[in-house]
C-alpha cells in the first residue's frame, strides 16, 4: 500500500485560448476601421450670383494683387503692411457714413495679404466687410 501523499501538481496557464481571443479582437479591429486621407481634400472656391450692382456710396473697395499689393478705392497703398493699409483705410472711410468693405482678393493672393486687410479694418474700427466672389459669367459680385 501506498500511504504517500499524492504531489499536489503545479498550476498551468494555458496561453493558447488567450491568443485565440486576442487574434479574434485584432481581425475584428483590422476589418471594421476605416481609413480616410484628408490629403486628398478637393477644394472648389465659392462663386456668387449676384443682381446688378446698386449704387452704394458708403462702401469701400479693397483690393488685393496677387503678389501682395493693395489699393483702396482705386488708390494704390504704399507699403505692404497693416500700417500703411489701416492709414488708407482710415482716410477713405472719414468722409463716408457708416462704411461697408469689399475685399476684392486675388484668386492667387495668399491667405495672408487677405488677412493683413481684415486685421487693418478691425483697427480703424470697420465691422461691416464681406469678399468679392465672381459669378458663373466670369463678372465680379459682391456677396451681401
Amino acid at each position: 500500500m501506498n500511504f504517500r501523499k499524492p504531489r499536489p501538481e503545479d498550476p498551468e496557464i494555458n496561453l493558447i485560448p488567450f491568443i485565440d481571443v486576442l487574434l479574434v479582437i485584432l481581425i475584428f479591429l483590422m476589418l471594421s476601421t476605416t481609413y480616410s486621407k484628408f490629403t486628398e481634400l478637393s477644394v472648389t472656391l465659392p462663386s456668387a450670383d449676384a443682381d446688378a450692382s446698386r449704387d452704394r456710396p458708403a462702401e469701400i473697395i479693397v483690393a488685393v494683387a496677387s503678389d501682395g499689393r493693395y489699393t483702396v478705392d482705386h488708390q494704390a497703398v504704399d507699403g505692404r503692411n497693416v500700417d500703411a493699409l489701416a492709414a488708407a483705410l482710415r482716410t477713405a472711410a472719414e468722409s463716408r457714413k457708416d462704411p461697408f468693405l469689399i475685399i476684392s482678393a486675388d484668386a492667387v493672393s495668399t491667405h495672408q495679404s487677405v488677412i493683413n486687410v481684415m486685421d487693418a479694418a478691425r483697427r480703424v474700427g470697420l465691422s461691416r466687410m464681406t469678399f468679392a466672389a465672381q459669378t458663373g459669367n466670369g463678372a465680379p459680385a459682391a456677396a451681401p
